[in-house]
């Protein structure tokens, strides 16, 4: 697998800081050439599935995420969720944690991620790519 791990602070309280990384739909908005589906709808709770559909048309995956820890942030608790990839073309895990630090948040974003069928050899660029991508998404969701 090819971990990553994206840190970055915010000036937004953490109540709204993890609203907005966990407003999975939002994340739809910021990546390309994707959209965003959550099962069951209403509120997400352990059991939760977020699915990307990435591609155009009848042209691409899935990449369905089953959330199995969700621990929203509470006074000065940090909040933390992790989601583990169901998918058949992206496999591993998302953990997200967001807690207080200096009057606004701190995001710690930890992903371990492979494309199935893929060699180790591709590690190092998928790391690249998804800390740079991921990058990306969590700073366009803390300033929108």
């Amino acid at each position: 697998m090819a971990p990553f791990r994206i840190e970055r602070r915010s000036a937004l309280p953490v109540d709204e800081t993890w609203r907005r990384l966990t407003d999975w739909p939002r994340h739809g908005a910021h990546v390309p050439l994707s959209g965003v589906t959550v099962r069951p709808a209403g509120p997400t709770r352990v059991g939760t599935v977020v699915v990307v559909r990435t591609g155009v048309g009848r042209a691409g995956f899935d990449d369905p995420m089953e959330v199995v820890r969700w621990d929203p942030p509470t006074g000065d608790t940090p909040g933390s969720c992790r989601l583990e990839k169901r998918g058949s073309v992206v496999l591993g895990w998302a953990e997200i944690e967001v807690r207080p630090r200096d009057g606004g948040s701190e995001v710690v974003w930890r992903e371990e991620a492979r494309l199935r069928g893929l060699p180790r050899l591709f590690d190092p660029p998928t790391v690249w790519s998804g800390r740079l991508f991921f990058g990306r998404v969590v700073d366009a969701l803390l300033e929108a």
